[in-house]
C-alpha cells in the first residue's frame, strides 16, 4: 500500500492506495487563506499539519494499513514558512499568491541581466514577488527582527516533512528560480540577498527516502519519500512522465507544461533542469479555480451551482481579465488587474460564468504558446485534469479556446495520486515512475476542439490580449508604485 499527501492551496488531500491502482480512502479538507492589505495571501502552517495528521489517522484505522510501504508529499510551492531553529514556524506562511514583494522583486530582478540569469539558472527564470529571495528581503524590511531569527525559510511540503520526521530538506525541482542546471543552488542568486544560503534547506533526490515517520504519529516508522512540487507531482498524476508529452493541470491555479529535451528556455516561462531525463517547461498562471471561486462569492451561489450555468461562449458576450492578484507566466505582472468588458444591461450571471470561464482558457493558452516556445514544439494533445477539471462546460471551453485537444484523467486529485507514484518509486514497490504512472494513472474522457467556434475564438483572443495592453494606465492609477514595501 502508498499513501499520497498534497498539501493544496485551497484544500490538503491524501489518498491510500493498493498496488493496482484501486483508490482505498481518501481526505480532503480545506484550508483558510487571509489576505492581509497590500496583495497578502497567507495560511496558518498548523492546519497543513491538522489535517495531516487526521489524514493518516483515517487512513491507520483501514484494515490494510499495516502493509503501507512508504508516504509521498508535494504541496504548493514559492509558498514561504519562515521558521525557527526547531523548525517551529515564525509567522503564518507567505503564499504564492500573495505580491507585497514586488518592489524588492524588482530590485533584485534587475540586478541580473537575462544572460546571467541563463548561465546561473539554465534560463530566464524572472525573480517576481514569489520568489524566495524577494520574500526573505520584504520580511527582513518589514520585520526585522523576525528576519533576524529566522534559520529554516520552508516550503509546505518539506515543513510537513520536518513535522513527521524531524528531518530538514528539500529538492532542487521545488526550488523555483533558486538552482542550477547541475540540481544545486546557485550562486549567482543566492548572493543576491545576503543570509539566503544559511537558511535554505539543503538538497536531495525527489525520490530519496528523507526520513521515517517518527512516534506519536500514525504510521511511526514508515518511510517518507521527499517528493517535489505540485506542478511535477500533478504531472506525474496525470501521467505524464516522457519526453515531448504535454499537460493542462486545473487548479486554484492552472500550469500549462511540456516535457521537451529540445527548447532551451523563454522568457516568462519556469525551465526546470533536467531531472532523470526530464526536463520541464511550465507556465504557471495566477488564478485559474480561484476566478471562479471569486465570482461565486459575488454572486452568493456555490462553484459547481455556477459551473452548471455555463454554456457556449458567446460571439458577443462579455471578456474577463483573470487577474485578480496580477499575472505569472508568461507576463509577471504582479500589478495587472481583473476586469469585465463589454457587458450591457442584460449581462447574467450565466454570461459572466462563461466569460471567467474564457478568461482563464484564454489566460492558460498564452501560457501554453509561451512553454510550446519555450520547448521548441507545438503540442495537439495534453492530458488534463485537477479540480477545475471537473466541469465538462468548462472542458469544452478550454479545448476550443487552446485549440488542442484534452485527455481528462479519472482522477480529479492528481496532485495526491503524483505523490503516490513518487512514494511508490522511491520505495521500490512500484518500479520507476513510468512504472508507477502507468499503473496508477487511468483516462476519463476527451475534449476536442469545435472547428467552427475557431474564427470567433480567434478573434476573441486577439482582443483579450488587447484587453490586458489596455488596462495598463488603469493599473498605474488604481495600483500605483509603491516603495514602503
Amino acid at each position: 500500500m502508498l499513501i499520497g499527501l498534497d498539501i493544496g492551496t485551497s484544500s490538503v488531500k491524501g489518498q491510500m492506495t493498493a498496488p493496482g491502482g484501486e483508490c482505498l480512502s481518501t481526505y480532503s479538507a480545506p484550508c483558510l487563506t487571509t489576505h492581509p492589505a497590500g496583495g497578502g495571501a497567507e495560511q496558518d502552517p498548523a492546519d497543513w499539519m491538522r489535517h495531516v495528521e487526521a489524514a493518516l489517522a483515517r487512513f491507520a484505522a483501514h484494515p490494510r494499513a499495516a502493509q503501507v510501504a512508504a508516504i509521498g508529499v508535494t504541496s504548493q510551492v514559492n509558498t514561504h514558512v519562515f521558521c525557527d531553529a526547531n523548525a517551529r514556524p515564525l509567522r503564518p506562511a507567505i503564499t504564492w499568491q500573495d505580491t507585497r514583494a514586488a518592489v524588492q522583486a524588482a530590485r533584485l530582478d534587475a540586478a541580473l541581466t537575462p544572460q546571467a540569469k541563463i548561465a546561473a539558472l539554465g534560463a530566464p527564470i524572472p525573480i517576481d514577488a514569489s520568489h524566495a529571495l524577494s520574500r526573505m528581503a520584504w520580511v527582513a524590511q518589514l520585520e526585522p527582527d523576525l528576519w533576524q531569527a529566522t534559520a529554516h525559510v520552508l516550503l509546505p511540503k518539506d515543513h510537513v516533512i520536518a513535522g513527521l520526521t524531524g528531518e530538514i530538506a528539500s529538492d532542487p525541482i521545488s526550488a523555483v528560480g533558486l538552482v542550477g542546471t547541475d540540481l544545486t543552488y546557485a550562486g549567482a542568486i543566492l548572493d543576491l540577498w545576503p543570509g539566503a544560503s544559511a537558511v535554505l534547506p539543503p538538497l536531495a533526490d525527489p525520490l530519496d527516502i528523507v526520513g521515517r515517520v517518527t512516534a506519536g504519529h500514525p504510521f511511526a516508522g514508515t518511510p517518507v519519500a521527499l517528493g517535489t512540487m505540485d506542478a511535477w507531482a500533478g504531472m506525474f498524476g496525470l501521467g505524464v512522465a516522457a519526453d515531448r508529452q504535454a499537460f493542462y493541470l486545473s487548479g486554484t491555479s492552472d500550469v500549462l507544461g511540456l516535457i521537451s529535451s529540445r527548447g532551451t528556455g523563454a522568457a516568462g516561462i519556469v525551465t526546470f533542469p533536467e531531472w532523470r531525463g526530464l526536463r520541464l517547461h511550465a507556465g504557471p498562471t495566477q488564478s485559474g479555480g480561484a476566478s471562479l471561486d471569486w465570482l461565486s462569492q459575488v454572486v452568493g451561489q456555490e462553484i459547481d451551482a455556477l459551473a452548471r450555468l455555463a454554456g457556449d461562449i458567446a460571439d458577443r458576450g462579455p471578456l474577463f481579465l483573470p487577474h485578480l492578484q496580477g499575472e505569472r507566466a508568461p507576463l509577471w505582472d504582479s500589478r495587472s488587474r481583473g476586469a469585465f468588458c463589454g457587458m450591457t444591461g442584460a449581462t447574467g450571471p450565466d454570461d459572466l460564468v462563461v466569460a471567467v470561464m474564457e478568461g482563464v482558457a484564454f489566460s492558460g493558452r498564452m501560457a501554453l504558446e509561451a512553454v510550446e516556445t519555450s520547448g521548441a514544439q507545438t503540442v495537439q494533445r495534453l492530458r488534463y485534469g485537477g479540480g477545475g477539471a471537473r466541469s465538462d462546460a468548462w472542458s469544452r471551453i478550454r479545448a476550443t479556446a487552446l485549440g488542442r485537444s484534452l485527455d481528462r484523467v479519472a482522477s480529479s486529485d492528481v496532485g495526491a495520486v503524483g505523490a503516490t507514484v513518487m512514494a511508490g518509486a522511491a520505495s521500490g514497490a512500484m518500479g520507476n515512475l513510468s512504472d508507477a504512472t502507468a499503473a496508477l494513472v487511468s483516462l476519463d474522457r476527451s475534449f476536442d476542439p469545435d472547428p467552427k467556434e475557431a474564427p470567433q475564438i480567434e478573434e476573441r483572443y486577439a482582443a483579450f490580449c488587447e484587453l490586458y495592453r489596455a488596462l495598463g494606465k488603469v493599473n498605474d492609477l488604481i495600483n500605483p508604485v509603491s516603495d514602503d514595501g
